[in-house]
């Protein structure tokens, strides 16, 4: 059993701000959480981390860093696309005694392969990898980034060519609420359906803006997402994703203005023929459907694709 990492004295993390001259970039959406007891907090919502292996994104001067390594994992790799965190985040890294290994590069083009042993693989189907994936998200990223890391959940690339990793993540309060949104909750939206298809999803607790440094105008969801062994949709990720943006282009309208926009424009048979066959109330809005009916909506609109060649290709823009 991997012992829980003592690291040794280091300075703190303002004097490490003030020592590199480090500053949250604004135009990064960057904030910094500094106090260890809220990172200690942060990454418990991970779970056990003793002996396993961490992915966190966006280290930053390395709080939350810190508080994973005294977790005990037996391997860290964290990934910063910002140089100036180079020196601070290479101090901890020498402080570790081999666990923490810095990359300097974009998370989009970080490859998992390469820095996580094959060993730790396991079955979808089976339980979840020891492989973690953290981080405090910048708040202009957090949202395409999160639905390109679910795109991968779908087609089982990157850190999920392990298995179900694990993400633990924070947004924007707001982004979090809809995260979790239910049906007919008004902050249910494309990422609501998109995050709980493909996976098990927990809005853990809110921290304060006030928390942060600097301190950004709104307060921060924690979310856990769990790939879920079997999506709730059982279709590609490109077709599900169609269908839920153009539902909710119109969310304040009936559900039908955005099921019109899979079609070219005096297709309304093909526009009956969804809701005829998933029977579905065309006057419903957007936010008040279940994810059965999303379901049932996928389903028919894949039906007239392999129906009609180049129907999926079409984009009414």
């Amino acid at each position: 059993m991997t012992a829980v990492m003592r690291l040794p004295p280091l300075p703190t993390l303002r004097e490490i701000i003030r020592l590199y001259g480090l500053r949250a970039e604004k135009h990064l959406s960057q904030n910094f959480l500094m106090d260890l007891k809220l990172t200690n907090k942060f990454v418990k919502q991970a779970g056990r981390l003793e002996g396993h292996h961490v992915c966190e994104v966006g280290p930053g001067p390395g709080a939350i860093t810190r508080s994973i390594l005294q977790a005990g994992v037996q391997n860290l790799v964290v990934v910063e696309k910002d140089k100036r965190f180079k020196e601070s985040l290479q101090m901890l890294a020498e402080a570790s005694n081999g666990t923490l290994s810095v990359v300097l590069d974009d998370i989009l083009r970080f490859q998992f392969e390469n820095h996580f042993p094959k060993e730790i693989a396991h079955e979808w189907q089976d339980d979840c990898p020891n492989l973690h994936l953290i981080g405090n998200l910048p708040f202009n990223v957090s949202t395409p980034l999160i639905m390109q890391w679910l795109e991968a959940v779908s087609n089982r690339t990157g850190p999920f060519s392990f298995g179900r990793t694990r993400m633990l993540l924070t947004f924007q309060k707001e982004v979090a609420e809809r995260l979790v949104a239910p049906a007919s909750d008004v902050q249910r939206s494309r990422p609501s359906i998109m995050a709980q298809y493909l996976c098990s999803v927990k809005h853990c607790y809110d921290i304060p803006g006030a928390a942060c440094v600097p301190k950004p105008k709104v307060d921060i969801g924690v979310v856990h997402l769990v790939p879920l062994k079997q999506p709730l949709i059982n279709l590609p990720f490109k077709l599900v994703d169609k269908v839920v943006r153009s539902v909710f282009h119109f969310r304040q309208k009936y559900c039908r203005r955005g099921v019109e926009i899979l079609f070219p424009a005096g297709r309304d048979d093909l526009v009956a023929e969804m809701f005829q066959v998933t029977v579905i109330d065309p006057t419903t809005k957007p936010y008040n459907l279940t994810m059965d009916d999303f379901k049932s909506l996928c389903w028919a609109y894949h039906d007239i694709c392999e129906r009609i060649p180049g129907l999926i290709d079409y984009d009414y823009r």
